[in-house]
């Protein structure tokens, strides 16, 4: 969503990094050029004014005058103006109550159905307790069936609405939920395309009749400005307590999500990374405006990798590159698929420091390599996924044929296993066990040296 922003940003902030010294010039430029790029990411143009003055007035200031290193310390005010405007600290979900009731509010096509599915694995891994979800939209079937199907696959419960209003829904949805003693209550409202007052009026009996824990507008990231207002009119008809910002993996230049908080005064509590069920994150403004100026978010990954990728597969695979056994594909398989646990390259890219927005397009690589690889493996026999070297001309074109691919492909694949077993064997024979021992231990493994 910020690779237009990120770019911008970091090419106007890159003028004065390292220098010694800065003048007024200087800072007027870079400014000037955090305005431009601001303004074209569709930021609100109050937000623009406000955070540019913050960054002149403290550029131009003792702060940055008496510092050693001048361009770092304009880079840090930067990025803490930018926190600021998303909001400081991050705000977490709260719910006190059991159950404690979430209601969903936004405008038609924001995703809130979608999001409704999301929150349940979210949800489960901070507290036990069944998670009820039931849906107050009257107008849509297509919407109740649709969170029925995501409550079958997630495994939480579905309250099949019985009257016609929507504020008897929510009021028989509770005590449904509280007679099974559920934690959590989740509370999907009809949309419009347009705010009306019939909207805002209906959303109102709900909220008076169940008085939710929490009441989340869902932002379409996509929408721009639009959606800001839209936020805005939502907040001034209920007691908003925050923002779930969706579909933040699309095309959006990001102006939505800098300008909600500055406009509205309500957090961003929660972002949508993708389509998949497990792809809503804590939005934390730190680390967020970290990767607008691209400094990554470690802290984001680490925290991905341990929620997502299985730590058997980790060490089984660090105690075999120990030993100095080669990889066979059935292990790069495997590789693979954790790398599409963790939503594939653009998610990882996405967090590392120094990788520039569009460096994954001009490399040639996408996440449909990943499913063209793993497609190849499937097409082979156990044997030779284990004893890649048996792979002749004529297995190659049997194999690209399973695939549906071309022979070239199969070789592209069998070239870049021998070049990862090659790296992962000549590691093995360095520092690598004290490094792979860590790795382990960090995650709450027991690192045996065999």
């Amino acid at each position: 969503m910020f690779e237009s922003l990120s770019e911008r940003l970091g090419r106007a902030v890159r003028q004065v990094t390292g220098r010694g010294h800065i003048t007024e010039e200087n800072v007027r430029d870079t400014v000037r050029q955090i305005r431009v790029a601001l303004l074209e990411a569709d930021v609100a143009l109050p937000v623009v004014r406000t955070l540019v003055n913050r960054v002149r007035e403290r550029a131009s200031g003792h702060e940055v005058a008496r510092s050693l290193n001048p361009g770092q310390v304009f880079v840090k005010i930067v990025h803490d103006e930018l926190v600021s405007v998303l909001g400081g600290d991050a705000r977490p979900i709260a719910g006190k109550g059991r159950p404690a009731v979430l209601m969903l509010v936004g405008l038609q096509g924001a995703g809130k159905t979608t999001t409704a599915g999301k929150l349940v694995p979210m949800l489960a891994k901070r507290s036990n307790g069944e998670i009820l979800l039931a849906s107050t939209d009257v107008y849509r079937p297509a919407a109740r069936e649709q969170l029925g199907k995501l409550a079958a696959q997630l495994g939480a419960g579905l309250f099949d609405s019985g009257p016609s209003d929507p504020a008897a829904i929510a009021v028989e949805a509770r005590a449904e939920a509280a007679r099974l003693g559920c934690r959590w209550l989740i509370l999907d409202t009809a949309g419009r395309l347009h705010i009306d007052e019939a909207l805002m009026a209906e959303a109102r009996s709900i909220h008076s009749a169940v008085a939710p824990d929490e009441t989340l507008f869902v932002l379409d990231a996509m929408a721009g400005q639009d959606a800001v207002n839209s936020a805005g009119a939502f907040n001034d008809a209920l007691p908003l307590t925050g923002v779930i910002l969706t579909k933040a993996d699309g095309d959006a230049r990001g102006g939505a999500a800098l300008s909600v908080r500055e406009v509205t005064g309500l957090p961003i509590k929660l972002i949508g990374t993708g389509e998949k069920l497990d792809a809503l994150e804590p939005f934390v403004p730190d680390r967020f405006a970290s990767r607008i100026l691209g400094m990554g978010d470690v802290v984001g990954l680490v925290e991905q990798v341990e929620s997502r990728v299985d730590r058997e597969s980790v060490e089984r695979m660090a105690r075999k590159v120990k030993r100095g056994r080669e990889l066979n594909l059935a292990d790069f398989r495997e590789q693979l698929k954790q790398l599409r646990q963790l939503g594939g390259f653009d998610s990882v890219l996405d967090k590392l420091p120094g990788i520039k927005p569009g460096a994954l397009a001009a490399a040639g690589l996408d996440d449909r390599v990943v499913g063209r690889q793993i497609a190849l493996i499937d097409s082979m026999t156990p044997r030779e996924r284990r004893h890649p070297a048996t792979i002749d001309g004529s297995r190659k074109r049997r194999i690209a044929r399973g695939a549906g691919l071309a022979v070239q492909d199969v070789n592209r694949l069998l070239k870049q296993h021998r070049r990862l077993a090659k790296a992962m064997k000549q590691a093995a024979k360095g520092g690598m066990n004290r490094v792979l021992a860590q790795a382990v231990q960090r995650k709450g493994g027991h690192w045996t040296g065999k």
